[in-house]
């Protein structure tokens, strides 16, 4: 059985006589930012998640960059002897 229109209002009244209006805008507050700041949270450890396979596929990028430019010197050591 749902609560019916009069049963909320009266339940909101009753909520609003125990905590006062004031209580309530800084409860409404403090669970605004809180859905927030866990909703950022979320969307940057999906962003991390995809920066952390961006930065493995840098690294070995790099590490056959390196092992190239080591290659290129023992090349042309053997070209000059």
């Amino acid at each position: 059985m749902a609560p019916g229109p009069m049963q909320i209002l009266i339940i909101a009244l009753v909520i609003l006589l125990l905590f006062g209006a004031s209580r309530l805008s800084d409860i409404g507050k403090g669970l605004g930012e809180g859905i927030r700041n866990f909703k950022k949270g979320v969307s940057d450890d999906s962003d991390d998640g995809k920066k952390g396979e961006r930065d493995k596929d840098d690294k070995q990028l790099s590490a056959k960059e390196l092992g190239s430019e080591e290659e290129s010197p023992a090349k042309s050591e053997k070209k000059e002897a």
